[in-house]
């Protein structure tokens, strides 16, 4: 009997935003927009998305015993993310430090701070939650050992989602448990390395299925997503809205993929619904702020992207 729809293992940090004209250049200074603070951090992140769609939702993470960590466990709570594995203390909370553009796009720099000091040791003491949970998902915002040890605590028959952001080489036994691995374009061509001998994302997909993932998502912004496993690649298509701000869609993205399949629906029809979840969150300001409802995602240009058939 699970407890929860959703354990999502990963970081939790304060947002501060800035909205630029442009990026500067080395040695550059620009004026920007008034300074915002969000609660954001992929894992907090995909844990608030997936408890607005209305999953039973449980965050493992840890945060400085400050005001932005206050601030973290406020809006975890307000969203009914269960917060019993939010450890608190070891460090200052983390910071990501984000620029936005007239366009929409973001660029980042992240300072772990307490993220970095999740263990192991923790993974190990939560095992309860692991057991309680249908789906697991991770991000690569806290300590690579961190997530292996995830994949080990895994209750059987639970199912495994990563999105390895920021990007890195990572173990086989890590890659064999993803179902699926979930990349963008950036991250795609890091993983692949020397391997990325093609400039076809379906070629991508098929590439970093060989490496070990049960299955592989390749988000394409604009143009959808691929969706691709041992039956071979199936192209989700977008949904076309105007985009405010891109931060936090790819983890609205994995947070509604990872629902729909722990609700048992099949990966291109849980990739399908999550294009339009991630198209919702790009038309607001902020990460967390951003992220809608069921209701929300229901009204979004009537029915489902339906996924288109055949090979890509």
């Amino acid at each position: 009997m699970y407890g929860y729809d959703l354990l999502v293992v990963g970081s939790a940090n304060a947002d501060l935003v800035i909205d630029v004209e442009r990026r500067p250049g080395a040695g550059e200074t620009v004026l920007g927009g008034d300074l915002a603070v969000h609660p954001g951090g992929k894992g907090a992140n995909q844990a608030v998305a997936a408890a607005r769609l209305g999953a039973g939702t449980a965050l493992l993470a840890r945060v400085g015993d400050d005001g932005h960590g206050r601030l973290l466990l406020d809006s975890l709570r307000a969203s009914g993310v269960d917060t019993v594995g939010v450890l608190v203390g070891g460090a200052p909370t983390g910071v990501a430090l984000i620029t936005v553009d007239p366009s929409g796009d973001n660029s980042i720099v992240v300072s772990p701070g307490a993220n970095g000091r999740l263990t192991p040791a923790d993974i190990r003491a939560a095992s309860c939650l692991f057991h309680a949970s249908r789906v697991v998902s991770a991000q690569l915002e806290i300590p690579l050992e961190t997530v292996v040890e995830v994949v080990r605590n895994l209750a059987e028959g639970s199912r495994f989602v990563l999105n390895p952001s920021p990007p890195r080489p990572l173990p086989s036994e890590v890659l064999a448990a993803c179902d699926p691995l979930i990349v963008n374009e950036h991250e795609a061509r890091v993983l692949l390395g020397e391997a990325c001998v093609s400039e076809e994302p379906a070629d991508w997909a098929r590439l970093l299925l060989a490496k070990g993932p049960r299955s592989v998502v390749v988000t394409l912004g604009a143009q959808g997503a691929l969706v691709c496993d041992d039956s071979g690649v199936t192209r989700i298509p977008s949904v076309r809205v105007d985009a405010v701000d891109t931060t936090g869609a790819g983890d609205a993205f994995t947070a509604a993929l990872a629902r729909q399949l722990g609700a048992g629906s099949p990966l291109p029809r849980a990739a399908a619904y999550a294009a339009r979840v991630g198209a919702a969150a790009v038309t607001r300001r902020g990460a967390q702020e951003s992220y809608p409802t069921q209701a929300e995602v229901e009204a979004l240009n009537g029915a489902d992207p339906a996924p288109e058939g055949g090979p890509a």
